[in-house]
């Protein structure tokens, strides 16, 4: 006895995919909130994510962070932003690297 399978629901075939572009904000002030940053770049398009890196030993900022946004977005908020002063302090803002493709050989681990 052979079960017959449902064809799956048209919008599941055809469901629409947005790119989602992972940008490096770097030179960011230690006071800069995970609301300011959003705030910052909610003007260029709408923004999936926002993530500041803090040291996991003391808990402080580290000065910088990564946005998520279509890729249409990104293009546009890191024209905009690269540069930009915010705070006091010129943003870098580009294309994060895998973690592969950036380097550093040991993988992330301690050697004490």
């Amino acid at each position: 006895m052979t079960r017959r399978q449902e064809p799956l629901p048209f919008s599941f075939i055809f469901c629409e995919y947005s790119e989602v572009t992972k940008l490096y904000v770097g030179n960011l002030p230690f006071t800069a909130t995970e609301d300011a940053v959003r705030t910052l770049f909610t003007a260029h398009g709408t923004v999936e994510k926002v993530s500041l890196i803090t040291d996991r030993d003391t808990g402080r900022p580290r000065g910088f962070g990564f946005v998520e946004m279509s890729n249409a977005d990104a293009s546009r908020a890191m024209q905009a932003l690269n540069g930009k002063d915010f705070d006091g302090r010129p943003l870098k803002v580009n294309e994060a690297q895998d973690k592969d493709r950036a380097g550093g050989g040991n993988g992330g681990a301690r050697r004490y």
